[in-house]
């Protein structure tokens, strides 16, 4: 990609060389943080996309982080990915901030400045804020509010330390602001799906309020602004407390199950159907990432000839249910419960896959294979395991999601155990890159998958 700088929204002395100044310390910075992408590929370059001064002491950068071509089975890794960051500058770093910084710059147009990430700044926290109540432009970002949004200011900012792929800042306990920090070209799915299910009245799923999104170097989503529920409660804590107090799960279960038939139902409304499931290609795909997946893991090479049978078998099973749109990455952290009532949040699907993936209709046993898949790693959180108590509330939600889907999961045997088991070797792939202690999780599901018939 070239290395490119986009109009700022006023002049900004000495910022014509950002990346003079900022590339060693990105560099050294990027591979350590939570939600970036390539920590098994070392940065070989990097590059400026955009660069835009979105007030005093604060950039917007949109940078390219290139990586060597990985060539596996399941295909090449692309060269690098595109990182949204906001970086403040100052010459003195207050106390708080410490845990923020990212270094000193020694040489270019900002030497000598400190440089930090400037989302753990209240200042720059309210500031960006500021932006989304006002619509308008800052080069080439655009921030977009809903025509009935009405967001008071003042409200204190919380940087939540609990984000993995993306960042979020809580407002006030009213707002939440979701910050994409890997960026595709499009529309993130987490800014269309819940816009569209809100226009359908589906009240499952908080509406967004504002918006923005950058033109430069290519149109892409940048963050969301949606309705914070502050007396939430996400569903893998509540099932984890289940667990430790020994109390049954299966009510919530039934009850999470049927809640996600309804967005399945307003999904399916809409956007335009899929029409009939393409089974044949779908294992391919399934194939193909097993394969990758092998390669990167030799510990699942073992049960590669029983997970192609269950990919083998959708081949030559009935279609089920028409392709639709989805969630794309369903469990127990991606729902909140507030009272009575169940929430789905975080439609962005799963982000290691192209945003052209992510939007594409698909089947909708793969959101319910997502959460029986969570169901499994709760119950193995404490010790002993408790299959028992993972196979009650799988279930249970199967139950409620056919009570209002009109459908039943469970008689969709090989179509379930297919999507369950590309879930399962997804994991597998996640774990060992990110999380190595979690591993075992997974891999006690390929076992069983493996040789599952029935």
């Amino acid at each position: 990609m070239p290395k490119t700088i986009t109009p700022r929204p006023r002049t900004a002395p000495g910022l014509d060389g950002p990346l003079a100044s900022l590339g060693e310390l990105l560099r050294d910075w990027l591979p350590g943080q939570r939600w970036f992408a390539g920590k098994d590929r070392p940065v070989t370059d990097l590059s400026v996309l955009s660069v835009t001064e979105l007030f005093p002491g604060c950039l917007h950068l949109l940078v390219h982080a290139s990586h060597a071509p990985v060539p596996t089975p399941g295909g090449t890794h692309p060269p690098g990915d595109c990182y949204q960051l906001l970086l403040g500058l100052r010459q003195h770093l207050a106390p708080r901030l410490e845990r923020a910084f990212i270094g000193r710059a020694g040489h270019g147009p900002l030497a000598g400045l400190a440089v930090y990430d400037a989302l753990h700044d209240p200042r720059s926290a309210h500031l960006l804020l500021e932006r989304l109540r006002r619509p308008g432009t800052a080069g080439p970002l655009r921030f977009e509010a809903a025509p009935a949004a009405h967001v008071p200011g003042g409200l204190p900012p919380r940087l939540l330390d609990a984000e993995q792929s993306n960042s979020s800042i809580v407002y006030g306990d009213a707002y939440i602001l979701k910050l994409f920090r890997r960026v595709q070209p499009g529309v993130n799915p987490d800014l269309e799906v819940p816009a569209a299910l809100a226009a359908e009245g589906c009240s499952r799923v908080p509406a967004p309020v504002a918006w923005f999104t950058t033109t430069a170097p290519r149109p892409a989503t940048l963050g969301v602004l949606q309705p914070f529920l502050p007396d939430a409660t996400d569903g893998w804590t509540l099932a984890l407390r289940a667990l430790a107090t020994g109390d049954d799960f299966t009510a919530e279960a039934r009850a999470l199950g049927r809640a996600t038939a309804e967005v399945h139902l307003a999904l399916a409304e809409a956007f335009p159907p899929g029409g009939p499931g393409e089974n044949g290609r779908t294992a391919e795909a399934m194939c193909a990432r097993l394969d990758a997946a092998a390669h990167a893991v030799p510990g699942l090479l073992p049960f590669v000839p029983g997970l192609r049978a269950a990919f083998g078998a959708l081949a030559t099973c009935d279609t089920g249910p028409p392709a639709q749109r989805i969630h794309g990455d369903l469990h127990l952290g991606q729902v909140l419960r507030a009272g009575r009532d169940w929430f789905v949040i975080d439609f962005e699907g799963e982000p290691s896959r192209p945003l052209a993936e992510r939007r594409a209709p698909q089947s909708p046993v793969r959101d319910v294979a997502g959460m029986l898949r969570s169901f499994d790693y709760a119950a193995r959180q404490r010790r002993p395991w408790r299959p028992e108590w993972a196979r009650r509330c799988r279930e249970a939600f199967c139950a409620g999601y056919a009570a209002r889907a009109g459908w039943d999961p469970r008689k969709k045997h090989a179509l379930l155990r297919a999507h369950e088991t590309d879930r399962a070797v997804y994991e597998v792939l996640y774990e060992a890159r990110h999380r190595p202690d979690w591993l075992p999780v997974p891999m006690a599901a390929i076992k069983r998958l493996a040789v599952w018939g029935g």
